[in-house]
């Protein structure tokens, strides 16, 4: 009898082969590694969440309804659906990551010319 029971319960080392293939782990993926130019980008580690909301304190809802001709920047604007709409669309998301580089390129030609004034001053 132990015998029979032993061959019948043997499916411990015969499930991982079965009809003669052996089922093979998954293999851990190796991420990609950035290149040095998207790591030089500028918008390199910046979230849509983040340009959005500076691009909106900085300029406002009026100025990115009238750039980028969207509903969702002219009628009842938020937060939530712009960026639901800018993640679908490419075309609109690209349009913003444009405005906010010409802002940071504003912002830092007001920062310099601040300090150029206030060294006047002294």
């Amino acid at each position: 009898m132990d015998t029979e029971n032993n061959q019948e319960n043997k499916s411990t080392d015969d499930a991982k082969a079965t009809d003669g293939l052996v089922e093979k782990m998954p293999v851990k993926k190796i991420k990609r590694q950035a290149t040095q130019a998207e790591l030089d980008h500028p918008l390199h580690g910046v979230k849509l969440v983040t340009i959005l909301e500076d691009v909106v304190d900085f300029y406002g809802w009026e100025y990115l309804a009238k750039e980028v001709n969207i509903l969702c920047f002219k009628h009842n604007p938020t937060i939530k659906v712009s960026l639901k709409f800018l993640r679908k669309f490419d075309w609109a998301r690209e349009h913003v990551e444009d405005i906010y580089m010409d802002m940071l390129n504003e912002e830092v030609y007001q920062r310099v010319l601040a300090k150029k004034k206030a060294e006047n001053k002294i």
